[in-house]
């Protein structure tokens, strides 16, 4: 069974390389994404969160900072700054929860700011 650190790990990768099934995949089929416009729940109600950011974050010139990472047990947290062609992350924040391998629980938070505004 994965470690929450390969889960972790594994997230990330698929995440800088456009891979929406193997964002997929980390999560159990119970699991919940908690974001500013509410929860969202299942594969099903979290795929259209990661279409999104993947059609953002795979724009050209879109540039990527981890500011840092933590495990601890079954608990995650990583800290970032971005920029895409759209938006300015001057702060992203994710919080994971992993069991058995899988994602159950996760939040995400960020003070975006839109370009030309």
């Amino acid at each position: 069974m994965a470690s929450t650190n390969d889960v972790l790990d594994h997230h990330i990768k698929c995440f800088g390389e456009g891979d929406l099934k193997g964002i997929l995949s980390d999560y159990a089929p119970g699991a919940v994404l908690f974001t500013s416009d509410g929860p969202l729940r299942g594969a099903d109600g979290i795929k259209p969160f990661f279409e999104a950011m993947l059609a953002e974050f795979g724009k050209p010139g879109t540039a990527f900072s981890m500011k840092h990472q933590s495990v601890v047990g079954d608990y995650a947290y990583v800290l970032w700054t971005a920029e895409t062609a759209d938006n300015v992350y001057e702060l992203g924040t994710d919080t994971l929860v992993v069991r058995d391998g899988k994602i159950v629980a996760q939040s995400f938070a960020g003070k975006i700011t839109p370009k030309g505004s």
